[in-house]
């Protein structure tokens, strides 16, 4: 079932509505996300998405504006379950539920005033913002966790072969002279979560075969928890060569950073290979526009 389309007017009042409304319910709600996205390490990336999220709609504007408006009155039953979403977040404390009832109210809305081909067109942004959440503390940990496990088996074995006696209980790693703890910090979900995001965004725009990208994306996963893990081993390097103040403090953060860069690097240059081998055919199908996302 289909609304008739709303004037222009009608349109703008209740864009305007809306603003009104996500300004007062949702204040607390912004906030605290932003507060995360400030504090909290693991989703520090998230202070990018909205300045992405509006440079792509902005490049997007004049598609926007040329597609048919095309109301759907289910946009309608859309905006309700994110406010029933809203008040069980409200009500258990639950951030994750408040922030995501605000994309589905988004979502809604859209569906409600323009259609699908319009909810399709922003359906990509919609995806970067619900990266930026961070997870429920639950879901967080039983990532976290297996992690920090992985890290530290793949640690002992890189250990082993640069010829350091390594014995391994759970996450820590207990050598001559220095205990490792492969604490949470150290699991890689930070650079993990923030990889995978980069990894959408680059997949996006990969001129390639559509099913390339998923794949793009899911293999930002073994390079962030490979590369942690070598991160963790050279700790261990660093703490039997020079001593244990050599692989901690400034030194330990800055090999963070280092290696959240050469894992970027990696997933770029793999971004690369999958043009060239990939893209040439996708281009030469598509009349030479390609395949990927544009904007």
């Amino acid at each position: 079932m289909r609304l008739s389309v709303p004037s222009i007017r009608s349109r703008a009042r209740l864009r305007l509505l809306l603003g009104v409304v996500v300004g007062v319910l949702y204040a607390p709600t912004l906030y605290s996300l932003f507060d995360d996205w400030l504090h909290n390490p693991d989703y520090s990336h998230g202070i990018f998405i909205p300045p992405i999220v509006a440079l792509y709609l902005w490049r997007k504007r004049e598609v926007l504006r040329g597609l048919p408006a095309r109301p759907v009155n289910s946009g309608f039953l859309v905006v309700l379950f994110s406010q029933v979403v809203f008040i069980l977040g409200y009500l258990g404390a639950d951030l994750f539920l408040e922030r995501v009832s605000l994309l589905v109210l988004i979502a809604g809305v859209i569906l409600f005033l323009s259609g699908w081909l319009a909810l399709r067109e922003v359906s990509f942004a919609l995806l970067l913002l619900l990266l930026a959440i961070p997870l429920p503390t639950v879901v967080f940990n039983s990532v976290a966790i297996p992690l920090q496990l992985v890290a530290s088996s793949w640690a002992e074995r890189l250990l082993d072969v640069f010829g350091i006696p390594v014995i391994r209980d759970g996450n820590l790693l207990q050598l001559n002279h220095q205990t490792l703890n492969v604490t949470e910090a150290c699991s890689g979900i930070r650079s993990l979560a923030t990889l995978v995001t980069g990894g959408v965004i680059v997949g996006y725009f990969l001129p390639a075969r559509w099913w390339l990208r998923p794949l793009f994306v899911l293999s930002s996963i073994p390079i962030a928890v490979g590369l942690n893990a070598l991160r963790v081993a050279g700790t261990g390097v660093l703490g039997q060569a020079w001593g244990q103040r050599w692989a901690t403090g400034f030194l330990h953060l800055f090999s963070g950073w280092v290696v959240f860069v050469f894992a970027s690097c990696l997933l770029l240059g793999e971004r690369q290979l999958l043009q060239r081998w990939f893209g040439g055919k996708s281009e030469q199908r598509k009349g030479g526009k390609g395949t990927g996302g544009r904007i």
